[in-house]
């Protein structure tokens, strides 16, 4: 029975041992007594007990934190920059046999071209280029990492922290550059405030004078009318009056009205000559009853 317990341990052992089993994220590098035999996929793998063993790569895409580093710029200004790589395996043989401790190479390796990167620029496009930053140093890295097996799938910076004096400075000039933006907006808010009021005031003045002028327009047709009427009327009695003096029977009434019309002129000085009609016994007789009249209101 113990010896059958032993076998039982021992072919338990061995079973363990020839089979491995990989998640859906990993594939295996099988070794045969040392050297490299194959490399298996994600499932259940059948290794010979004692003499293969199997390397378990991860092909999720990982990150490494960069620590932060101080970098001088063009213009000798010190900053202090770090970074974020996100990185994943793409071949499980080279990632096995080619690096070490990819982790400590990748760090060194960003590192030092992000001081490459940061030292050719100025602190002005430090602090603006980030994204041109990013992708130059993904580059330089997906390309060194190649031979690793990984791929470098992208870059950030985390931060780029100049020197507390250079922050100060900045934060002035920003301020600087506000007040003066206010002050532009100020200006052309008044420029334009009085550009609207000075065309409200041309608005007005015109609306005002085309007013006036309907006015004038509508008392100068009043006015013509009235002339054109009055014209009219004078041109009808004149008429009358010439066709009763021609036809032989002039209305004496008539004809002492338009004497006396004729004498208010004369005492006004605007008419110098009276035309009356060659047979003056109607008009005599008739401007002396209107003088009669006047006697009598004056003795009243």
């Amino acid at each position: 029975m113990i010896l059958y317990i032993l076998i039982l341990i021992v072919l338990i052992i061995i079973g363990l041992k020839s089979v491995k089993i990989l998640r859906p994220y990993e594939k295996g590098v099988v070794e045969r007594l040392g050297k490299y035999n194959r490399t298996v996929g994600s499932g259940v793998a059948i290794l010979i007990p004692f003499i293969e063993k199997i390397v378990k790569v991860d092909l999720r895409e990982q990150v490494v934190d960069v620590p932060p580093q101080e970098v001088i710029t063009k213009d000798n200004t010190v900053v202090v920059v770090d970074c974020v790589i996100f990185y994943e395996v793409v071949d499980a043989f080279n990632a096995t046999y080619n690096v070490v401790n990819f982790y400590q190479a990748i760090t060194k390796l960003a590192q030092t071209n992000l001081r490459n990167i940061v030292g050719d620029l100025e602190l002005d496009e430090t602090l603006t280029s980030r994204e041109m930053i990013n992708a130059e140093l993904r580059e330089v890295l997906d390309v060194a990492t190649d031979k690793w097996g990984s791929k470098v799938v992208r870059v950030e910076i985390q931060k780029i922290e100049p020197p507390q004096d250079i922050v100060d400075a900045m934060s002035k000039q920003m301020k600087a550059e506000r007040y003066k933006r206010a002050s532009i907006l100020e200006a052309e808010g008044y420029k334009q405030s009085e550009i609207k009021k000075s065309e409200g005031d041309k608005q007005a003045a015109i609306l005002e004078a085309e007013g006036q002028a309907e006015s004038l327009l509508r008392i100068a047709e009043a006015d013509k009318k009235a002339a054109i009427l009055r014209a009219e009327g004078e041109a009808a009695a004149i008429e009358k009056v010439y066709n009763a003096i021609h036809e032989g029977n002039p209305d004496d009434g008539l004809i002492a009205v338009k004497y006396l019309e004729s004498l208010e002129k004369i005492a006004d000085g605007n008419a110098s000559k009276i035309f009356l009609p060659l047979d003056t016994s109607g008009v005599l007789g008739s401007v002396a009853g209107i003088a009669e009249l006047f006697k009598e209101d004056k003795r009243e």
